[in-house]
């Protein structure tokens, strides 16, 4: 019996945009993939201000952003625990729900970088395997941490993504909307919809 491929996509979503999407799809057809998990952050080990708008809106416009891909759903295994929320942690926890089945924990290139920075690193690398997103003008190598983190490329799938560019994030995006600038295209339509309804990030 084949295992099944899980691919764990965390971040703040706030908002999500296309980056988002376009990352979770490319990395669940190279890696061939069952299916990928959008996990929200709710309370980040790092920054008490690292996100715009509560989780609950982030929650509501993330569950628009993937509606219609059904290899796409969302955990909320960092919401409905109390933080911080470590990646350690939430890999644990996946892993704990999903018996037998492999894990890949879907990063990118800067992630990558800061990744011996982390809460136990070890320990995700040791539960799952990474799949590092490699933007075309980014600097890294599977071997980069070797020294530090031995083992750690032989747990590691270094993927190019020349389509994904270092400007689209969610910053960008939430302060073009803060400047009143339009984001069309930058996030689904029922994303932006939710988003003027609301009045968020202005």
């Amino acid at each position: 019996m084949t295992r099944k491929r899980i691919g764990i996509l965390g971040g703040t979503f706030d908002p999500p945009q296309l980056g988002h999407l376009i990352l979770a799809e490319y990395t669940r057809e190279a890696l061939e993939l069952d299916h990928i998990l959008f996990v929200p952050v709710a309370d980040h080990p790092f920054k008490t201000d690292a996100t715009r708008v509560s989780i609950a809106h982030r929650l509501a416009m993330l569950e628009l952003a993937i509606d219609g891909n059904p290899n796409f759903c969302i955990s909320r295994v960092d919401i409905d625990r109390a933080g911080p929320h470590y990646s350690a942690d939430t890999v644990k926890i996946v892993k704990a729900r999903n018996p037998g089945a492999e894990l890949i924990f879907v990063m990118g290139g800067d992630n990558l970088r800061e990744f011996p920075s982390w809460n136990r690193p070890r320990e995700i690398y040791r539960n799952c395997r990474l799949a590092v997103m490699k933007r075309s003008d980014e600097d890294i190598t599977p071997t980069m941490h070797d020294d530090i983190l031995p083992g750690l490329s032989e747990a590691l799938d270094l993927i190019d993504v020349p389509m994904l560019s270092a400007w689209l994030s969610s910053t960008f995006v939430a302060d073009r909307l803060r400047r009143r600038l339009s984001v069309r295209y930058l996030v689904p339509d029922a994303v932006l919809k939710y988003i003027d309804v609301n009045a968020l990030y202005r």
